[in-house]
């Protein structure tokens, strides 16, 4: 019945009542009558509906009922009972409409109606299933139900906090039986996931009470001895003894530190401080420098920020989508989720990766054109697909008036529509052929809403700030910057790569990305923490390793970080390590650069953190202990400690004073708290 002005809608009646109630005498005529026992008690739908009816008995004599069909235990993180199923379909909605794989379907009509785990097979893990956890959160009854919930039971209390994976930065409810973690529910609030989550973020936190974890610091003289568990302040001061031997011999800059992606803001940015402030230099990198800082460099130059145009809601208003040198149906599976309802809503896909990848290519989606371009040509590809729009009238020059510095678009234009730019003379080098790159960039150009993604196949080039910079003048030739649907959008790789840059973890940079050679910034920090900052900048990674080599580089913190393990020339690092007198590793396990270790200090995972991280659109997300700390001490703590054994006094009575301290001294993070 058409809704008109004036009418009454009666929900609540009677006649209504009589029908919900037999339709729930129904449901519960053909369900297991279990509840006490069933794991999901007090958090079931049909229960609380059952009970909302006023249901107390049932009169049906069923002579068939679904009960007795046999479990599907087969996938590691949660059960299926099809005896309790009432073929709501739920679950079959939330794998098309929310994750976007369409692995349930419902098998039969009538009575014979069951779900079913796809066509090809008959449990969960042999299925299309990705294990996100949608369908799980959708059942209102124990149908599809975590393992860890039979396992433990219904939590008690819940606590909101982040994921600490990729760089979505989805936010989840972990909810907790005492300071045991029983699940991770996501958040429906969550800015950057919706309610969404992969199977990472969803199931895979056991690492974090895993038996293989260090929870007590230990220490050798030499990398050949077996390593002796010890207390905090011995091993404090024997790093300390050991840098500070160090730098008597071989003077202040034989020594350094590297932070981590994985760790909060505040811990990144206590980490820096010390190397600065304790260890009297500016040797201090990051493995985000590799993968943002042509981003941070290229998009400055561009548009004057060093981060993403975009939230990743925006990818559901593109009508283009472009993505260069990433894979997020496997890296990055929440944004692709929603990447993939706007392509089946009918945006279009363009992939430039010599890759055949599932976002090239998968069961439901497929890509209009992959630009299978040879690696290394970056530049090239981008070039020849603005060619295109330059020479074919495709600029948007009203955006271009009114945006752009005229003088140098001009020069870019003329520069861009060089012959040597164009798609037939770089097909040789690229391997793209040319008529394909001219439709591509038609399609993208002449789209309502162009969005540009990217990812480490862009930054981890040698011409990783030119690609950037390329990208970002096909976005503001086309007047693609600036709404919604469209932009430049870098999209990380570990949770906090945005974070740990903007908290001044490169040689050559102070927090907010203000280089050391500035008398205004240095001074900010000489005041605040009481030492004289040098201009000079310091050693990057791989200058740390070949001043290893040369016996002038001798010690190494390393934060979070298996160098050893995804560093690149692995021999040569191994070497670089090998010849270091100290090398101090805080991390969760031992790992392949703790073999070159000769003090281990136990870090704390991302349940047991407090403070923040900043994933890829620039979000700040807050991140709270979710259970106390497995090694009795926060990392802060622990680089503090170090600090004040180097000779400098550095203490933080919690999280907040750090960000406190980061937004008094970081205008990009002013009024932050």
């Amino acid at each position: 019945t058409p809704v008109e002005p004036g009418m009454v809608v009666r929900t609540q009646t009677p006649h209504l009542a009589k029908l919900r109630k037999g339709v729930m005498e129904l449901y519960i005529s053909d369900h297991p009558l279990d509840c006490l026992t069933c794991a999901a008690n007090g958090d079931c739908e049909l229960q609380d509906q059952a009970g909302a009816v006023g249901l107390r008995d049932v009169r049906y004599d069923v002579q068939a009922t679904h009960l007795g069909q046999e479990k599907d235990h087969s996938n590691p993180y949660f059960d299926f009972d099809p005896s309790k199923c009432i073929a709501c379909s739920r679950c079959i909605r939330a794998c098309d409409e929310v994750q976007g794989t369409l692995a349930l379907t419902m098998e039969g009509r009538g009575w014979d109606s069951k779900i079913s785990a796809g066509l090809a097979s008959d449990n969960f893990l042999e299925s299309e299933c990705v294990s996100c956890g949608a369908c799980v959160e959708a059942c209102p009854t124990a149908t599809l139900q975590e393992k860890s919930i039979i396992e433990l039971g219904q939590p008690e209390h819940s606590l909101i906090t982040t994921c600490a994976y990729c760089g979505v930065g989805c936010s989840f409810k972990a909810e907790m039986r005492g300071d045991e973690l029983v699940r991770m529910v996501p958040l429906k609030d969550g800015g950057a996931n919706a309610g969404h989550s992969c199977v990472k973020g969803r199931f895979a936190w056991g690492y974090a009470t895993h038996n293989d974890r260090i929870t007590k610091p230990m220490i050798r003289e030499k990398i050949t001895d077996e390593w002796r568990e010890v207390s905090f302040e011995e091993a404090i001061a024997f790093a300390a003894a050991g840098l500070k031997k160090i730098q008597a011999e071989s003077g202040v800059d034989s020594i350094g530190g590297i932070t981590s992606s994985r760790c909060t803001n505040e811990e990144v940015y206590v980490v820096q401080k010390m190397v600065r402030a304790a260890f009297g230099n500016n040797n201090v990198d990051t493995c985000a420098r590799v993968c943002h800082s042509p981003t941070g460099y290229g998009l400055s130059k561009t548009f004057g920020t060093s981060a993403g145009t975009q939230d990743f809601e925006s990818v559901e208003f593109a009508d283009v989508i472009m993505v260069i040198g990433a894979n997020p149906a496997a890296a990055h599976p929440v944004f692709n989720s929603r990447m993939k309802q706007a392509l089946r809503r009918g945006a279009k896909l363009i992939v430039v990766d010599p890759r055949v990848t599932e976002t090239v290519k998968s069961a439901h989606v497929e890509a209009d054109f992959h630009l299978q371009l040879l690696p290394g040509t970056n530049v090239a590809v981008i070039n020849a697909l603005a060619h295109v729009i330059a020479t074919e009238g495709l600029i948007d020059r009203t955006f271009v008036e009114q945006r752009c510095d005229l003088q140098a678009f001009a020069d870019w234009e003329k520069f861009i529509s060089l012959p040597e730019n164009s798609p037939e003379t770089l097909e040789a080098a690229s391997g793209v052929p040319a008529a394909k790159i001219r439709e591509a960039a038609r399609m993208f150009a002449a789209a309502p809403n162009g969005a540009i993604y990217y990812g480490l196949g862009v930054t981890e080039h040698s011409q990783g700030s030119t690609m950037v910079m390329g990208i970002a003048n096909l976005a503001m030739a086309t007047g693609n910057i600036g709404r919604k649907g469209v932009g430049v959008n870098p999209l990380r790789g570990q949770n906090n790569v945005q974070g740990s840059c903007d908290m001044g973890s490169f040689p050559h940079e102070l927090p907010g990305y203000r280089h050391m050679s500035r008398d205004d910034v240095r001074d900010i920090y000489n005041k605040k923490w009481g030492v004289t900052l040098r201009p000079e900048p310091g050693l990057r990674i791989p200058n740390m390793f070949d001043s290893a080599l040369g016996n002038k580089f001798r010690g190494l913190y390393v934060h979070g970080e298996d160098i050893a393990q995804s560093d690149p020339n692995t021999t040569h690092v191994h070497a670089a390590l090998r010849a270091m007198d100290m090398v101090i590793v805080q991390d969760l396990f031992l790992n392949e650069t703790s073999k070159f270790a000769h003090v281990f200090l136990p870090g704390t995972s991302f349940l047991e953190k407090d403070g923040t991280f900043t994933n890829a659109e620039r979000r700040i997300n807050r991140v709270r202990p979710v259970m106390p700390s497995k090694t009795g001490k926060t990392e802060y703590e622990v680089t503090c400690d170090l600090a004040r054994a180097m000779g400098y006094e550095m203490s933080y009575e919690n999280a907040a004073q750090i960000m406190d301290e980061i937004a008094a001294t970081t205008p990009t993070f002013a009024g932050v708290s």
